[in-house]
């Protein structure tokens, strides 16, 4: 099941897409918390305004280094254990929104990404369990502020500024993570192409991880690290990330 959110130009609600990406019907209140249950009315998909499947109530987790290939091009080796910083849920936006540069940094970089979005609250849930608490996924850029990751030491600000995590189009909340294909593609052309079979760490031990240092709420998201290919993108280009059984996120890039 695909599930969006949108808008027609009133308040966003959200929606069941169909398998061909056309149709949106749509359905009432948060599936987060309530049963689906359809309007029905419907939409073409090319008629709506696709906003981020979901704002995260309380935070965003990013996964550091979670493919060898990617730690190496960063010039150093894989963690054992999961890297695991926060981004605040205010770097959010949905596809087509622009990311925008801030003047403090002159070296942005895009890292094409899947998302897990947490389903149910949960406390030290061991690998074996986390199918039971997973809600979906989706995909993600992981924008990175590279001068400023190296100048602070710490990536707070480097990957938490206003419009760094633009994720979309919607959740796939049926879906097997272990072997999917993740291309990112820079004004078209194929910049990372990877598969998720290449995480060091895989999804259910990230949530597991994750949710032995935080409790985990419905909404939240863990950004599950990125393949080898990062590299710089200017004011004008656009990012696309796209990953098999979901879809793809397309952002352009802009300065003001």
């Amino acid at each position: 099941m695909r599930i969006a959110r949108f808008t027609t130009g009133e308040d966003p609600v959200f929606g069941l897409v169909d398998g061909a990406g056309e149709k949106i019907a749509e359905i009432t209140g948060d599936p987060l918390y309530t049963k689906i249950e359809l309007t029905g009315a419907t939409h073409l998909v090319e008629d709506v305004r696709l906003l981020a499947p979901v704002i995260p109530r309380s935070k965003v987790i990013g996964i550091g280094k979670n493919y060898a290939d990617h730690a190496k091009e960063m010039g150093g080796e894989a963690p054992a254990e999961p890297l695991m910083f926060l981004i605040p849920n205010t770097a959010v936006v949905g596809p087509g929104e622009p990311v925008v540069l801030p003047p403090v940094t002159s070296e942005v970089h895009y890292e094409g990404e899947l998302a897990v979005v947490i389903g149910r609250i949960c406390k030290d849930i061991e690998p074996q369990d986390v199918a039971k608490v997973i809600f979906g996924y989706t995909c993600a850029d992981d924008v990175t502020a590279r001068d400023l990751q190296r100048g602070d030491g710490q990536w707070a600000r480097a990957k938490g500024m206003d419009t760094f995590c633009p994720i979309g189009p919607w959740i796939e909340t049926d879906l097997d993570p272990g072997a999917l294909s993740l291309r990112t593609r820079l004004d078209g052309d194929v910049v990372q192409d990877g598969t998720t079979a290449d995480m060091v760490h895989d999804v259910a031990t990230l949530v597991s991880h994750a949710s032995k240092a935080f409790t985990l709420l419905p909404g939240d998201v863990i950004l599950t690290g990125t393949p080898a290919g990062v590299g710089p993108v200017e004011a004008g280009q656009r990012v696309e990330v796209e990953i098999e059984g979901i879809g793809t996120l397309s952002n352009p890039f802009v300065r003001r």
